[in-house]
């Protein structure tokens, strides 16, 4: 990959859980300047360290990780205040001539990252419920040709009886004086690509059971290491509770319903590994339609799981 001399590198480095992203990061800190960012929604909150496989103190001590203990699990954490904390470090760790490299599986966060958070307003009920009652009056087609007339590259995009996108985009419009093909552009100039030169790798295992067996060891591993004690600990807070983005996290939220009475142990083992299997899906989809993506095997090609070394090899190869 050719790197822009004029803009200051940045390494992406993404993967489904318990692919071994946070390992082969620090590996590549062994040989390249990097800094490391964390891309994760639960490594942010303090407290949930076994169950969000945090690194160890004696790791971080070694390699330091930037956005990992930044909130209090009964705060709220988006997309866009990742964008905005992310940033910072970024900024501050170009300016002092190392390189950023941002490890984790938060692929919404990535996303926001790279792209930008176009200003959204709030959905308006009264807006709404007008819109849906002159729906049933003149259809969608009625309010499609509406929309054309103020967003003409939208409405192209949509057939004329998808409610949800004509209604937001007539919302947005009414709510704002801008079209969602004006929101967009916005976006797009705020886009990282204009402002680093990003290289962006994916740790992607070729054979899903492999990544379920790692799964299932990891989750097993956790709770003999104390992930049900370190929940008990966040329930004896008495401020939190299951609907906080913390305590939905994976893992979290089971052992939190087992400790309510609502599962028994094997019922939790189980949805727990089924809710990480769900997780490392949804990142692999993500990951099969990111563009400009360099994919590190997992696996060799008779299926067992490459060493961090192997990884980091081909790691260093592209990263040049």
């Amino acid at each position: 990959m050719q790197i822009n001399p004029a803009r200051p590198r940045a390494i992406f480095l993404m993967g489904p859980t318990a692919s071994g992203k946070t390992d082969l990061a620090m590996a590549i800190s062994d040989h390249l300047p990097v800094e490391l960012i964390s891309v994760d929604s639960a490594l942010v909150y303090r407290g949930l360290d076994i169950g969000s496989a945090k690194p160890t103190p004696e790791e971080i001590a070694k390699y330091p990780h930037r956005l990992i203990d930044i909130c209090d699990p009964a705060e709220s954490y988006s997309a866009g205040r990742f964008r905005e904390d992310a940033l910072e470090a970024m900024a501050e760790i170009s300016g002092c001539g190392k390189i950023p490299l941002l490890v984790g599986g938060t692929m919404l966060y990535f996303k926001a990252l790279l792209q930008g958070m176009a200003e959204m307003p709030q959905a308006d009920p009264v807006f709404r419920a007008e819109t849906e009652a002159r729906a049933e009056r003149e259809g969608w087609p009625a309010l499609h040709a509406e929309l054309a007339k103020v967003d003409p590259a939208l409405a192209a995009e949509l057939h004329p009886n998808h409610s949800v996108r004509i209604e937001r985009a007539l919302e947005v419009y009414h709510l704002t004086g801008k079209t969602m093909t004006q929101l967009r552009a916005e976006q797009e100039s705020d886009s990282l690509h204009g402002q680093y030169a990003i290289q962006q790798l994916a740790i992607v295992p070729e054979d899903r059971s492999i990544l379920h067996r790692r799964i299932a060891e990891r989750f097993e591993r956790m709770l003999e290491n104390g992930f049900i004690d370190e929940v008990k600990a966040l329930r004896a807070r008495g401020d939190l509770h299951r609907d906080l983005p913390a305590i939905r996290a994976v893992g979290y939220r089971q052992v939190w319903e087992y400790l309510e009475g609502e599962m028994d142990y094997p019922q939790m083992v189980e949805a727990g590994i089924a809710a990480t299997r769900q997780l490392a899906k949804r990142q692999l989809t993500w990951l099969r339609r990111w563009p400009d993506l360099q994919r590190i095997s997992a696996q060799e090609p008779g299926g067992k799981v490459r060493k961090i070394d192997e990884m980091l090899i081909e790691a260093l190869k592209f990263l040049g």
